[in-house]
């Protein structure tokens, strides 16, 4: 009977125990805070794997993306202020900022939140590390950037190389750019989203490139500039023949120059001097990272060889220079305080000479 007792108590109990660690391990794989700056999250959270379902618009080009799950979640204040947020993850911090940059409207202003952010009217939209965060407020207020900025330091990042942004950014020109117009591309159904001026077969994303294009203004008329990265400067000179050789038109002109793995494509008023500027702008510059030592260590120096084994001959010769010395110096004392003991020949020991001649 007692026996039953315990088992009806401890049943229960591991069934509690259980629960708890299920929460634990639910809220360590949560991408949103329970609580931050003051707002406070409602209800359960909405999570889901399923690209489709985090946008039902866009599903493939998520999946381009590396989109792995998302949570949306609301948040409230004391003062009746409330707050939606949708959390996006990505395998790497590359996938986040094709997709902040697939999401940003033209009319959003830069913000400083997270590694880039953009902001319109009661929407505001960011990404850090491989999350991206759009959020909507019911009323903004001087303090709601500091308040996503707060967010932005809870979030959890990626590990390693995921979590290190593309370099390709780097290499768009500044001057003229219209603004929020850049679009990093991973796919093609990106590629067609965005309306992009080349064709996936021209681009051939069997190779695994990363394509951003951007907008400029000139005197002359619109142009758009899309670099395309490629795995290896092989590649990249062999997609090169490939769009010179493409069939042209007035409509499809393009200027195209390659650097490096990088392929430059300008299209639009090809015919200005500032189409030909802004494809002569575009210059790969190799990263080179050392994995030996630039300098030869005092050990494998045959300088300090020579130096060493010279300084060892001195100390052996002023060894052998003060034994000298010493022994030479006992045998004399010996000899004049004791001349009648053998401490050596006496001075008047005769030599015997053989004669043999």
């Amino acid at each position: 009977m007692p026996n039953c007792s315990i088992k009806r108590f401890a049943l229960p109990l591991l069934a509690c125990v259980c629960l708890s660690i299920s929460a634990i391990a639910a809220d360590g794989n949560a991408l949103l805070p329970k609580s931050f700056a003051g707002w406070t999250q409602t209800g359960a959270p909405q999570t889901t794997t399923a690209a489709d379902k985090a946008d039902s618009a866009y599903p493939a080009v998520l999946s381009e993306y590396g989109f792995t799950d998302s949570e949306t979640a609301t948040y409230t204040r004391d003062d009746g202020r409330k707050l939606t947020i949708k959390a996006a993850r990505f395998k790497d911090a590359t996938g986040a900022y094709g997709a902040f940059t697939f999401y940003r409207q033209p009319q959003m202003k830069p913000e400083q939140i997270g590694t880039k952010a953009a902001s319109a009217n009661d929407r505001i939209l960011f990404f850090r590390s491989n999350v991206l965060i759009d959020a909507n407020f019911d009323r903004v207020t001087a303090m709601s950037a500091a308040e996503l900025r707060e967010l932005a330091g809870a979030l959890p990042s990626a590990q390693g190389s995921a979590d290190n942004p593309p370099t390709v950014p780097q290499y768009l020109p500044a001057k003229d750019a219209v603004a929020n117009s850049a679009r990093y591309v991973l796919g093609p159904q990106a590629l067609l989203a965005v309306k992009a001026p080349l064709t996936p077969e021209q681009i051939d994303f069997n190779v695994e490139p990363e394509v951003l294009t951007q907008d400029y203004n000139s005197s002359d008329g619109p142009l758009t500039l899309t670099i395309i990265d490629y795995p290896t400067p092989q590649i990249a000179a062999e997609r090169l023949r490939a769009l010179q050789s493409s069939p042209q038109s007035s409509s499809t002109a393009m200027l195209v120059r390659r650097s490096g793995p990088l392929v430059a494509v300008v299209t639009g008023t090809t015919g200005s001097d500032a189409a030909h500027t802004l494809l002569n702008s575009v210059n790969y510059e190799a990263e080179v990272t050392w994995d030996q030592a630039t300098s030869v260590s005092k050990r494998d120096n045959i300088g300090n060889l020579i130096v060493a084994v010279f300084a060892l001959i001195g100390i052996l010769l002023l060894f052998s220079l003060i034994f000298g010395v010493f022994f030479g110096g006992i045998k004399v004392l010996l000899r004049r305080w004791f001349p009648e003991r053998a401490f050596g020949k006496p001075d008047d020991v005769e030599i015997i000479q053989l004669h043999l001649k």
